[in-house]
């Protein structure tokens, strides 16, 4: 998880894996490398079409009812942006519009959406609504919310009250007589298209002197402005000119965005352990070909970037495009993810009424480290949970009247608190009862999250829980916690990890297991990666953050439904 860079640095070990329908018995089988943002590579987003209705809309004409129209705007880096209208229904005040709006979702980001209904003026009847000039229609109300309010909601539908503009903003108190707007979201098909592949070269050219190349593939799509974004590394194949990879299972949307004529390129390195891989060859295919190709005679010729001569050939051994359950139906079947925090409140972090310590709170109001970590992931999974109460919880600290505790409740009574403002006001009132202490120990708090996601392994009772602990400092219970955390690997849960400061967070980097599988003192191997560490100082802003930590969590989720045979409840929907 977390360091599969496109620029291709560092680590031989395959990413991930999965049980999956084998091509072959024999066939292994890898997965997509992190999708990240930043040098990690660009998630590919789930493409969702959305279906609108009201009711009891204002009516605006005399003699009959309103004409709606609705347009909707997504706000990116704070400006709105139109992404679709839908037709006009006639005489109506409860329209439902079969115009459908498409828009990208993407779980790790805050996409804001703005609905606007206009009733179209009779003298533009005919006209194509996207030629309406809006500012010459009778405005009928408004409503705002976020994609993720939509896809996490019930049966994926969703309603809120339209609302007025005053002075160019919003009424934020609601006018029940404008009526409501109701969002009904669903995913289009290719999104959820699993994509199977195995691939083979033959013949590589020799990169190395005293032993044969170590070749990987790289799968990257082509995006309309030419440039490309990788979207797969495979295993390193040691010694080997003939190399036969494990099988590749990812979806269509992420190979190629549905268009199964779009080119990929192939290329094909010798791996180098100072991460300066050698480029074989290179190739440029579409999804179409590799099929046609698959189990034939049929190759592709790797081309040397230097003088275009054969690297080697590339052989499609067996490529199939199924339909899989996605996130998003596993959200839509009723599949909440709660939201827990663990707090470092060891003596490391500082005094904290003086300016230097982590735990300063800032009369002005400007958020501390932990208060950014818990912000930041806090705002995107707030409305995945329907009750919005998290646990919250420290460890290090001396609360009042109590030994040393390693895993404490913040707001000193219950672990659960209402929403991530309540974590932020449990964390706030924590520092002024609770004395700082240590040593830092994960596993204590690493076993009451898996306690609590252990009561969830089952067909019926779905959640997906997210740990997020936020430290200073080097953990002094390593195995423990690698112990707690190979457990914690069966159970539906993953850990995020933030370090803050300046300390060295060099045994985290081996909690992340990027390289291998976290293995317990038992010899147990961990079912899943489920860790992603990543140090504050690196991230630059809140989104980066936000992004890089929350990016792999549809994956991991889905990993363990799949690995339990748990299927989305969408028949109760």
């Amino acid at each position: 998880m977390g360091s599969c860079c496109s620029d291709m640095s560092g680590g031989m070990d395959a990413v991930g894996g999965m049980d999956v329908l084998n091509l072959d018995k024999d066939t292994e089988t890898a997965v997509p490398s992190d999708f990240l943002s930043g040098t990690r590579g660009v998630p590919a987003d789930v493409q969702v079409q959305l279906w609108i209705s009201a009711s009891k809309l204002r009516d605006k004409d005399f003699l009959s009812k309103s004409d709606p129209l609705a347009v909707a705007f997504i706000r990116k880096d704070g400006v709105l942006e139109e992404v679709g209208r839908t037709e006009v229904v006639s005489n109506t005040l409860n329209p439902s519009w079969v115009t459908d709006i498409k828009v990208s979702y993407s779980f790790q980001d805050i996409q804001q959406l703005l609905f606007r209904v206009y009733d179209i003026d009779t003298k533009y009847a005919g006209v194509n609504p996207q030629e309406l000039p809006l500012e010459e229609q009778d405005f009928l109300g408004e409503m705002t919310c976020l994609l993720a309010e939509v896809v996490a909601a019930p049966g994926q539908s969703f309603s809120r009250l339209l609302q007025d503009k005053v002075d160019g903003g919003t009424d934020k108190t609601g006018v029940k007589s404008m009526g409501t707007l109701t969002i009904k979201a669903e995913e289009m098909q290719h999104s959820k298209s699993i994509v199977e592949l195995v691939l083979r070269c033959s013949d590589l050219n020799n990169k190395d002197f005293f032993s044969k190349s170590d070749p990987f593939l790289r799968l990257s799509r082509l995006r309309e402005d030419g440039s490309s974004v990788p979207v797969y590394k495979s295993e390193v194949k040691k010694n080997n000119l003939h190399p036969t990879w494990k099988l590749v299972r990812t979806t269509l949307q992420q190979l190629n965005n549905g268009n199964m004529d779009r080119p990929l390129v192939v290329e094909c390195f010798n791996y180098n352990g100072n991460g300066r891989h050698d480029l074989i060859g290179s190739t440029q295919v579409s999804l179409n070909e590799l099929q046609a190709s698959a189990g034939g005679t049929v190759s592709f010729e790797l081309k040397r970037p230097s003088d275009n001569q054969a690297g080697g050939k590339l052989h499609v051994e067996g490529c199939r495009i199924s339909s899989g359950h996605s996130f998003l139906d596993y959200l839509r079947g009723g599949c909440q993810l709660s939201f827990m925090v663990a707090v470092d409140f060891t003596a490391s972090n500082g005094n904290p009424h003086q300016q230097d310590s982590l735990h300063y709170l800032d009369p002005s109001g400007k958020p501390n480290s932990y208060e950014i970590a818990i912000e930041s992931v806090g705002e995107v999974l707030y409305h995945y949970d329907y009750d919005k109460l998290f646990a919250a919880w420290g460890f290090g600290g001396k609360p009042m009247n109590s030994p040393v505790s390693h895993c404490f409740n913040l707001n000193g009574h219950s672990a659960e608190v209402d929403g991530v403002d309540g974590i932020l006001r449990a964390y706030s009132q924590a520092l002024k009862s609770v004395a700082l202490a240590g040593p830092t120990l994960f596993a204590p708090v690493v076993n009451m999250a898996s306690s609590i996601a252990s009561e969830y392994i089952s067909q019926e009772k779905q959640k997906y829980f997210v740990l997020l602990i936020i430290t200073d400092g080097v953990i002094t219970d390593l195995h423990q916690t690698i112990n707690a955390i190979v457990n914690a690997a069966s159970l539906p849960l993953s850990i995020l990890i933030v370090g803050v400061g300046g300390a060295d967070f060099t045994e985290m980097e081996v909690l992340d297991a990027d390289k291998r599988k976290l293995q317990s003192s038992d010899g147990r191997l961990a079912e899943r990666d489920i860790v992603q560490f990543v140090p504050l100082r690196d991230m630059g802003n809140k989104t980066n953050l936000r992004r890089t930590m929350l990016a792999e969590l549809p994956t991991q989720l889905l990993e363990f439904m799949r690995s339990r045979s748990i299927v989305p409840n969408l028949n109760l929907r």
